[in-house]
């Protein structure tokens, strides 16, 4: 469903109306403080190391120098004094460090700053919770566990103040105030909620649930084992579901029956008429025209020699995880995480760059400046960055052991980390 973009003149013309009416005096130390609050901010990325409990944080663009780090756990002594209290969260612990984590624990999933720059807000999987850090003293603010054993990805409204995450054991996603932690709503999703994402007016959430991906019954006809696989959307005031769009009915019409319907890491365009989006096995994406309910274009990406076609070596069954767009919705960058490359693909003809060797790449993202688009490289504990216009690496910068999501933030201009 296409997102309706409101004015809010009502809003426009009340905020003129006390602007004339207020002294000048006021109106211009509003202003100053404004203006002063943008330019105490400095905008960076930050970079989740999900098997080492840090993100670190670099500058959004240009030579991607290293700002500071943060710990994401400190309170990882009462955590787990917590966990080895309780058999079943116990039980659930070991099952998310074995299965999806690869045989490490997910500390850091996904993070955002709070609008002020003052905090940041982590999902971490094998705690169950999402939790905010000040980022002047690294101390905890506040604690929300998930529903289930497992938070997963997050997702922040475009006026910074709400934050949707993903509780996959549940089916549910939280929406909660990005600076209190109270929830403000939540909603039922299909089996395992993964990705969420704000339309740009702030109205609709769209949540992918992925089913269970942590099987070995991967062949194509045992999908009917992996649970519900879903696009859930909902209205972003009220949290009821608003329409579902399974995509299992829309492969199946244009002849993919074979293909999987768990839709990973998606993107929409900039009018919100396409999205395009990466599902389990697959290495490429489809393209769906959200007007005429349909999948548009497929792109198969190549395949590495080298990688193995046995589904059950693919990591959580993802051979393609990251998808990102550049701002003015030309070029896709697309991260090959099993064939171990990046390329940028042309939206308009689909052709693929340059591909960008790299190593288990698992997201994508895109620069402050919107020039490069900025990939994790999981298995090599760095991030990279490809120029979109020429699809060739720019540089690579090292970080903590497995980085998966990379966000873009802000923290105050001075700030240097609150240590590892």
């Amino acid at each position: 469903m296409p997102a309706f973009r409101s004015r809010h003149l009502c809003s426009v013309a009340a905020a003129l109306v006390l602007t004339v009416a207020a002294p000048a005096t006021a109106a211009t130390a509003t202003a100053a403080s404004d203006a002063s609050t943008a330019a105490a901010l400095r905008e960076v990325l930050f970079v989740g190391n999900n098997w080492e409990g840090t993100a670190d944080v670099v500058k959004s663009g240009g030579d991607f120098a290293k700002v500071g780090r943060i710990n994401v756990i400190p309170d990882k002594a009462a955590r787990m004094a917590e966990i080895n209290a309780d058999p079943i969260k116990w039980i659930y612990f070991q099952a998310i460090r074995n299965g999806v984590g690869e045989g490490h624990d997910q500390f850091v999933d996904d993070m955002y700053t709070t609008p002020d720059g003052a905090s940041v807000v982590v999902s971490r999987p094998s705690f169950a919770d999402v939790v905010s850090i000040d980022l002047a003293t690294g101390n905890i603010n506040w604690r929300f566990p998930v529903s289930g054993y497992r938070s997963d990805h997050m997702a922040v409204s475009p006026d910074g103040k709400r934050v949707a995450v993903s509780a996959s054991i549940s089916n549910t996603v939280h929406v909660l105030d990005i600076v209190t932690g109270k929830q403000l709503g939540s909603f039922k999703t299909g089996d395992k909620p993964h990705e969420n994402i704000f339309t740009r007016d702030g109205k609709y959430i769209y949540n992918m649930a992925i089913g269970d991906v942590n099987t070995s019954l991967d062949a194509p006809w045992q999908d009917f084992t992996k649970g519900d696989r879903r696009i859930t959307v909902v209205d972003a005031t009220t949290y009821q579901q608003v329409k579902v769009i399974d995509m299992r009915q829309r492969l199946d019409a244009i002849g993919l029956k074979d293909y999987s319907d768990a839709v990973r890491p998606a993107v929409f365009s900039p009018d919100e008429s396409k999205l395009y989006f990466q599902v389990s096995f697959f290495n490429g994406f489809f393209e769906y025209d959200l007007a005429s309910d349909r999948i548009t274009r497929t792109k198969t990406l190549p395949k590495n020699p080298a990688t193995s076609d046995d589904r059950t070596t693919f990591v959580n069954d993802s051979r393609h995880h990251g998808l990102s767009m550049s701002p003015d919705g030309s070029k896709l960058c697309v991260a090959g995480t099993m064939d171990d490359y990046a390329t940028i693909v042309d939206r308009g003809t689909l052709q693929e760059g340059p591909l960008v060797t790299a190593s288990k790449p698992y997201w994508a993202t895109v620069s402050g400046d919107g020039k490069d688009c900025v990939i994790s490289e999981s298995g090599a504990d760095q991030i990279t960055a490809i120029d979109f216009a020429t699809g060739q690496k720019v540089l690579s910068v090292p970080v903590g052991d497995h980085p998966q999501r990379v966000r873009l933030g802000h923290v105050a201009a001075n700030w240097t980390g609150t240590g590892s």
